[in-house]
């Protein structure tokens, strides 16, 4: 069998043409086979990115120059991040910090064009799974992640309960770097992944594909599982530097491993109809 291109090739042998990032013998000749092969999500889908972390804790730019570096990129939102108190080494904000920060990002809405800032905060996930912020500054960001960063050691069991938890609070809008790894360096914690995503379905919780190289978490096996569950998805780029905004296509490049289409990832969509999602999924968890 032969042909000029691969395109030729799989139609010769009476297959659908398998994209490179799912040729790893998970079922996808069969699919391809029967017609049932997903439409990935393009390289250029995404409109936003909701992990992004500035000078105000441990990134090295301000707000306006991360703005203005994403909107040169072509992004049209980013949320802005920072680490929440309990997380010392990057002089986490408290609830006065976030606020002050809330009010800056609505100045610079005001004078900015062609990018939209969104507040937010990467916010701890405490032992017993409860958040390091008040409810009521949380009620006031536009994007709340929600991350385990410390008692990494905890039993498969308590980890689990530990992030379901966090899950449940009616702020809580993504899981951010859901198992924790940092390649080469640190194992994921334990945690039954499976649960994970099954609370994700119960709670709306959104999960974060963290696209920074080291993490690349959640990892394509889990992102399937999240996708034919029906558990939506972000990916992010956790940028603490105007340079970290380009990695975001390694996680577009994850979650085509994972099988996700665009309709699976909403930063795919417009501003508004994201933000619509986010109020959608609040409701959700305060009526649970």
């Amino acid at each position: 069998i032969a042909g000029r291109t691969e395109e030729e090739v799989y139609e010769a042998l009476g297959l659908a043409y398998i994209p490179p990032e799912l040729r790893e013998d998970r079922g996808e000749i069969e699919a391809a086979r029967e017609g049932r092969l997903p439409r990935l999500i393009e390289y250029g889908d995404l409109r936003g990115d909701l992990q992004v972390q500035t000078n105000w804790t441990d990134g090295a730019n301000s707000i306006e120059e991360m703005a203005r570096e994403a909107k040169r990129l072509g992004l049209q939102y980013i949320a802005i991040t920072d680490h929440t108190r309990s997380l010392a080494m990057t002089r986490g904000s408290d609830e006065a910090k976030l606020l002050e920060q809330i009010a800056e990002i609505r100045r610079l809405n005001r004078t900015l064009t062609g990018i939209r800032l969104l507040t937010g905060a990467e916010v701890n996930i405490r032992k017993d799974g409860t958040l390091d912020i008040r409810d009521d500054v949380l009620a006031q960001l536009d994007v709340v992640g929600i991350a385990v960063h410390s008692h990494f050691n905890m039993s498969r069991q308590e980890m689990t309960e530990r992030i379901a938890r966090a899950m449940r609070n009616p702020h809580a809008d993504i899981l951010f770097h859901p198992t924790g790894r940092v390649l080469l360096k640190r194992e994921p914690y334990d945690v039954d992944i499976d649960e994970i995503i099954r609370v994700a379905r119960e709670t709306g919780t959104i999960l974060e594909i963290d696209a920074y190289p080291e993490r690349l978490d959640l990892k394509d096996e889990h992102i399937r599982k999240a996708v034919e569950a029906g558990v939506k998805l972000v990916i992010d780029s956790d940028a603490h530097h105007v340079g970290h905004f380009r990695v975001l296509h390694y996680g577009i490049a994850q979650a085509r491993r994972g099988w996700a289409r665009r309709e699976d990832i909403l930063n795919t969509l417009p501003c508004e109809e994201f933000l619509a999602h986010l109020k959608d999924g609040r409701k959700r968890r305060r009526r649970a």
